[in-house]
């Protein structure tokens, strides 16, 4: 009040104020004293802002873990925190529009899953905003931060090493089919699938297979590029991760049963959808860690300072179930490093 009155009081000289106008003048400063105080209050009380850009269509399991990582930092969505979700239905071309629309929210950070894409589009739509992405390739060689150790810029996140697991699969693969001298790999022609062949290529080489590669980036694709891949002479099928391949499951899964080839996957999903063999990391908690590393990001740290996180555990999974259908005995070295499900 002190500062009201001595605001009140700087009248021009020789001017007299009646108590009126004196009370009037010392009410209306602390009246705008109290309309700022309020107004800065609200403006620290307002929950940040998260956007969540991912490839796929809405995926409630993904935005779970994601969510259970925030909440470990203490975070929880409409508590003190709010998530704007922007999804791209398996269409990579929707996603520098979305990402351009979660940057106009002025979000406190964009989370990205869904892989290389929509790491991209969100780094290019913004230099400031903290960006915190999951991604399968390597996200230095891709442009995306300097380095693994210190990022710089705005963005870190989680590099799940897929493309370097591909060499293990096609190993578990021919350890579950031996038989099989040709082995065939499904890329999806719209993504950065050159690393991936190279290593599947150089595994299939050393162990003398022959390698046939088909390419399907849509539904109708899929089935065509398996039919090719069995006129072709595969005994055996490599599933290339690619986030339009996970959200096409259940058709993969159903089509090499279908077509009795032995298939392994990049994620338990798969497995679960009726698949063979999946080998890679746990998903959900690299997207768990995603959430703890917003929520560290929300809580200051620099995204420039906190190192890329790489996933420490890999898990091989079985289905007993399809193997059998498929008419294979697990190998007893499979079945001592597998998780063997019905």
């Amino acid at each position: 009040m002190k500062s009201s009155r001595r605001a009140a009081r700087r009248v021009p000289p020789g001017t007299t104020l009646t108590r009126r106008a004196w009370l009037e003048r010392v009410g209306a400063a602390a009246l705008l004293e109290g309309s700022v105080a309020a107004t800065s209050r609200a403006a620290q009380a307002a929950p940040p802002v998260v956007g969540f850009l991912g490839l796929t269509g809405p995926a409630p399991g993904q935005a779970a873990s994601f969510l259970e990582g925030l909440a470990q930092g203490g975070f929880v969505d409409g508590r003190n925190m709010a998530i704007v979700y922007r999804w791209a239905d398996n269409r990579a071309e929707r996603l520098p529009a979305l990402a351009a629309e979660l940057v106009a929210a002025r979000p406190a950070l964009i989370a990205t899953v869904g892989g290389i894409g929509a790491a991209r589009a969100a780094r290019a739509a913004t230099a400031s905003v903290p960006v915190v992405f999951e991604v399968g390739i390597d996200p230095v060689a891709a442009g995306l931060v300097a380095s693994l150790a210190r990022p710089g810029g705005n963005a870190t996140g989680v590099y799940m090493l897929t493309g370097t697991l591909n060499e293990k699969r096609v190993q578990y693969l021919h350890e579950m089919v031996p038989r099989a001298s040709t082995v065939a790999l499904l890329l999806n022609p719209h993504g950065p699938m050159a690393e991936i062949e190279a290593r599947v290529r150089e595994s299939t080489d050393l162990r003398g297979l022959r390698l046939v590669v088909v390419r399907a980036g849509t539904e109708q694709e899929i089935e065509s590029a398996l039919q090719e891949m069995v006129s072709r002479g595969a005994g055996a099928l490599v599933v290339a991760n690619s986030p339009f391949f996970n959200s096409r499951r259940e058709q993969l899964a159903a089509a090499a049963l279908r077509l009795r080839i032995p298939a392994i996957f990049e994620w338990r999903d798969f497995v679960i959808a009726g698949g063979l063999m999946s080998y890679g990391s746990d998903i959900s908690a690299v997207l768990r860690q995603l959430g703890v590393y917003a929520a560290r990001v929300l809580k200051g740290a620099p995204p420039a300072e906190l190192p890329i996180v790489q996933p420490d555990r890999f898990e091989l999974v079985i289905n007993r179930r399809t193997a059998a259908r498929l008419g294979l005995t697990i190998p007893q070295g499979l079945l001592l490093r597998a998780e063997v499900v019905e």
